[in-house]
């Protein structure tokens, strides 16, 4: 047997179709214990969680930041433009502020709820009702633009260069896939599938680094480090796809990523998404009824740098092979095919990785981690969407139907949201590679989030109505942006007409600058409405508080090994900017 081949054997479908079975008799299990346990429990237990140990937090923000985006998304930005989007991944230090700053405000509001929050509940109470569900509305336009389109195509261009499926049996069979799962394994399915696939993707990942350099050293893998780094200085006319900040405007990649810009801009997106995003945050906030505050943020917070650590890993895991692939194509010497001569070809360089540099059998057993991150992403958010639209919209306005009605209700919403995706997903893979375009679509809808959140949390100022005004009115901001970006093909087509001319300081401005300009003004904003508007009340004023006591509380809950941990993670991303600066 050819243990080298370049192609999927029997060997990887035997793997494949065995780990398959393995998984589905693993989510089996898992869910059918969780409903006997769950017979005759207490609502509460179960809305409060146990409280996981600090270290299982922290694997599973890793698991909730992993989606199908990395798997081929990172890889293929990797291959087009270097480390010039590791801004975006090496987020460590970032994951701290979560743990450091914004968890005592949130388990604070914890206590005056009487449960957990979820981030609409912030909003509405410290801003007005609408604003809750504005960020709702917000968060489903977000699933079909960024989740359902880009899992689908990630699917499609996995299974396309992989096995060679045709790109859409790839994506519409992936989504087939996850409707049966998420009806059958729900939310426990999601989890014990998320575990599973955690340590194959990171030890597959691994090996397609290491086998990848190896085979660019010709078995010698700091050789192989070495070859890499020296195309990418030699690549763009010698201007280099090595370094994370393009400060000449000769540079091919200064239009893209424009000197200390992409710092701030990746930064603020960051923010949003590891301060402020629910898919993160109810990770860290898990407890059991009447558990100690202080005990709570200790367990938060050393979750949330044991997250740091992990999240140094996804540029070594993804975006590295990228590169390493890339420079594989263009050896001639290495005996292994990679053709990634356009856009479209560089988002399947993972798969194109997996099946040229990974020995028979460890393909088909990659592939199984590759499917469940595939099926947990999606399933994931079609449970938020059934959620998000039957608890928000559809309740309040139709009360007292059964339970089952609601369901049924929420799956017809989800439907809708992934018909829309589909939709949505031609004009997506128009737009730019996809890490790329995820970035951009992200930039617009995150300064109305970074605004309104840090606001309303560290200003008592800010008025209900400045808070309202601020989201709405910087979601509808961002959504012109996008369309205008459909139309010029992001500021680059020639558009001819006094309206063009007069507009173009919107629509041609790079993509970091209008984000970075757009978060000021939406502070400017809601600075100025807050002037004219009636004031926030004692309660929404007492919610972000800190009494003497809570903050004795907060001084308890850490010490000085969480501080020297919490300076590790900021030396390792240090020592990742001084390299590839």
């Amino acid at each position: 047997m050819n243990w080298s081949s370049k192609e999927f054997i029997w060997l990887d479908w035997a793997v494949l179709v065995i780990g398959i079975l393995g998984v589905a008799w693993a989510v089996w299990r898992a869910v059918r214990k969780d409903k006997l346990a769950m017979q005759g429990a207490d609502s509460q237990d179960y809305l409060f969680g146990k409280g996981e140990p600090w270290y299982v937090i922290g694997a599973a923000i890793f698991a909730a930041n992993i989606g199908s985006e990395h798997l081929v998304g990172l890889a293929g930005t990797g291959a087009k433009d270097g480390v010039g989007m590791a801004h975006w991944e090496m987020q460590g230090w970032m994951i701290l502020i979560l743990g450091w700053l914004f968890v005592p405000f949130y388990q604070l509001l914890n206590n005056k709820m009487g449960k957990i929050i979820t981030m609409p509940d912030f909003l509405k109470y410290r801003y007005t009702q609408r604003t809750g569900s504005w960020l709702s509305i917000i968060t489903l336009i977000a699933y079909i633009l960024t989740k359902v389109s880009v899992t689908a195509f990630t699917g499609g261009i996995f299974f396309e260069y992989l096995l060679g499926l045709p790109f859409w049996w790839g994506a519409l069979g992936l989504i087939a896939i996850t409707a049966v799962f998420t009806v059958l394994g729900g939310m426990k399915g999601v989890m014990t599938m998320s575990a599973i696939q955690t340590p194959i993707l990171i030890i597959g990942s691994f090996l397609v680094l290491f086998l990848g350099l190896s085979a660019l050293g010709h078995g010698s893998i700091v050789d192989g480090w070495s070859n890499m780094m020296d195309y990418a200085r030699s690549a763009h006319d010698g201007y280099g796809i090595n370094h994370m900040f393009h400060w000449d405007e000769g540079d091919p990649m200064y239009p893209k990523f424009p000197g200390f810009a992409v710092f701030i801009g990746a930064s603020i997106i960051g923010f949003w998404y590891w301060c402020t995003d629910q898919h993160i945050v109810q990770r860290v906030l898990g407890q059991q009824k009447g558990e100690s505050d202080d005990v709570v943020m200790k367990r938060a917070r050393r979750g949330s740098i044991a997250a740091g650590y992990f999240k140094l890993l996804p540029v070594f895991m993804f975006l590295i092979p990228g590169m390493v692939a890339v420079a594989l194509a263009q050896d001639p010497n290495s005996g292994i095919v990679m053709d990634l001569t356009n856009q479209h070809d560089t988002d399947g360089a993972f798969a194109m990785m997996v099946k040229n540099i990974l020995p028979a059998g460890v393909k088909g057993l990659v592939t199984i981690g590759f499917i469940c991150a595939l099926v947990t992403s999606l399933a994931a958010f079609f449970n938020s969407c059934a959620t998000l639209f039957t608890e928000d919209f559809y309740k309040p306005m139709r009360q007292g139907k059964s339970e089952a009605h609601y369901v049924f209700v929420g799956r017809v919403a989800t439907v809708v949201v992934v018909i829309l995706g589909l939709l949505w997903l031609p004009i997506m893979m128009n737009m730019d590679n996809l890490y790329s375009y995820l970035q951009d679509i992200q930039s617009l809808l995150a300064p109305a989030m970074v605004a309104v959140f840090t606001l309303g949390i560290f200003s008592k100022k800010i008025t209900p109505k400045a808070g309202e005004w601020g989201l709405i009115g910087g979601f509808i901001i961002g959504m012109i942006r996008l369309i205008t970006n459909v139309i010029t093909k992001s500021g680059t087509a020639a558009m001819e007409g006094s309206f063009w001319d007069a507009t173009a300081w919107f629509w041609q401005t790079n993509w970091l600058i209008f984000e970075i300009w757009l978060l000021v003004f939406l502070i400017v904003f809601m600075i100025v409405v807050s002037c004219f508007t009636p004031k926030p009340s004692a309660q929404q004023i007492e919610a972000i508080t800190f009494t003497d006591s809570y903050k004795e509380l907060i001084r308890k809950s850490w010490n000085k090994w969480d501080v020297i941990a919490t300076l590790g993670v900021i030396v390792l991303c240090g020592l990742f900017y001084a390299y590839f600066w």
